[in-house]
């Protein structure tokens, strides 16, 4: 018998998807976190992209944050976590601090006439544990720089423990070497992040697991699947006309995961070969798509050369529909046209990666990962592995 779709996680931005262990945000502090909101969606997700960034907010923490028998240390404790923003992504920063009941910190970022990056910390970090939101999305090399002189501001400015938030982590594609004489680039990044003064990572939904063990800090790593298993499960597809669909060869145990998730779905393969960098040919399908629903899932888009070409495969092999669901949405060109061709019926995206208001089409839904990183967040903060639920609930390594 045929039964509806439903997702083993309860994770969604607009269903308060993770459950806090107690009330962080009072009705004042929502109507805040509203009004903040509305305006950030009014900028469609685009970068901010300014010579000189400030956010300012107060550095207090609300009294509603603290259980009625929460003794004095844990109210002090609490008074020294810190959120700053760089320019990357502040829309998912703010969105993030609102989740937490917190303000960002005041930071000056700005940019000299030759292109070098001014930081300055307005207000007190010394013995503070400073989270720093910064994702190394294009362009890569000026965002991962800005996150470079962000940590060692803290550093210098005597943070008691610095936390690099990096939802999405450029260079990760660079994991090893597959000709000879080749960098491994993510090793370097994961160095330089390291060396800047960093003492933890909290990243989402890396290219490769191996790319953790680069660094010599402690890493969180997040995984973006509940936010989208909740939404698909919202759109109340039979399972039995449903087949989650892998890519590439890569990407199975990815897939794999995702289909135990979403009602022990079918699994089928697309078997592509490479001849060079960006492009892609598909070869053949592995598996049974003819008459159903098939979920494409990867863990990016860049040129969408990989996933369109997977796509126009389904469809010749008889898929009714097909949904592309990925946690970054890096969308360099031609992106937008092969995604909006009408090859899906939906492109689902988190928002790790700003989205820019020309890069919207009909067919593309953004969901937020503020709630799964603010949650996990606090869980770092409070040394805490667990509460009410488990990380392996909340997609955390």
């Amino acid at each position: 018998m045929s039964t509806l779709l439903q997702s083993s996680f309860i994770s969604s931005s607009s269903i308060s998807p993770i459950t806090p262990r107690f009330a962080r945000i009072s009705i004042r502090n929502a109507a805040r976190c509203n009004n903040a909101v509305v305006s950030l969606n009014s900028a469609n997700g685009i970068p901010y992209r300014s010579t000189e960034l400030s956010v300012t907010g107060s550095t207090s923490i609300p009294s509603f944050l603290v259980a009625p028998n929460t003794p004095i240390h844990d109210l002090v404790n609490r008074n020294r976590l810190r959120i700053f923003s760089g320019t990357a992504n502040p829309a998912l920063a703010q969105e993030i601090a609102c989740y937490m009941g917190l303000d960002l910190g005041k930071i000056k970022i700005k940019r000299f006439a030759d292109g070098e990056i001014y930081v300055q910390l307005q207000e007190s970090v010394r013995g503070c544990d400073v989270f720093l939101v910064q994702p190394t999305c294009p362009p890569a090399n000026e965002n991962l720089m800005e996150l470079l002189v962000m940590i060692d501001a803290c550093r210098r400015a005597s943070a008691k423990n610095i936390t690099a938030v990096i939802p999405y982590f450029g260079y990760a594609r660079a994991d090893r070497k597959t000709q000879g004489r080749e960098s491994i680039a993510a090793k370097l990044v994961a160095n330089l992040i390291t060396e800047a003064g960093a003492n933890r990572v909290l990243a989402c939904d890396l290219h490769s697991g191996q790319s953790m063990g680069y660094f010599d800090i402690p890493v969180d790593h997040v995984y973006g699947q509940p936010v989208i298993l909740d939404y698909l499960a919202s759109k109340t597809i039979c399972s039995d006309d449903l087949v989650v669909v892998s890519p590439d060869v890569g990407g199975v145990a990815r897939a794999r995961a995702f289909a135990k998730k979403l009602s022990d779905a079918p699994l089928a393969i697309v078997d592509k070969r490479r001849h060079g960098h960006n492009v892609a040919e598909v070869m053949n399908l592995i598996g049974d798509v003819k008459g159903k629903v098939a979920v494409m899932v990867d863990d990016m888009i860049d040129t969408a050369g990989t996933i369109a070409k997977g796509a126009a495969l389904l469809h010749q092999e008889g898929a009714r529909e097909v949904y592309a669901c990925t946690t970054h949405a890096v969308f360099s060109p031609p992106a937008i046209e092969r995604l909006s061709s009408g090859l899906f019926q939906e492109v689902i995206i988190t928002n790790t990666i700003p989205v820019s208001e020309k890069n919207y089409f009909p067919q593309l839904t953004v969901l937020s990962v503020a709630n799964l990183l603010g949650e996990t967040i606090w869980r770092v903060h409070d040394d805490c592995s667990g509460g009410i639920e488990t990380f392996s609930s909340l997609g955390i390594d």
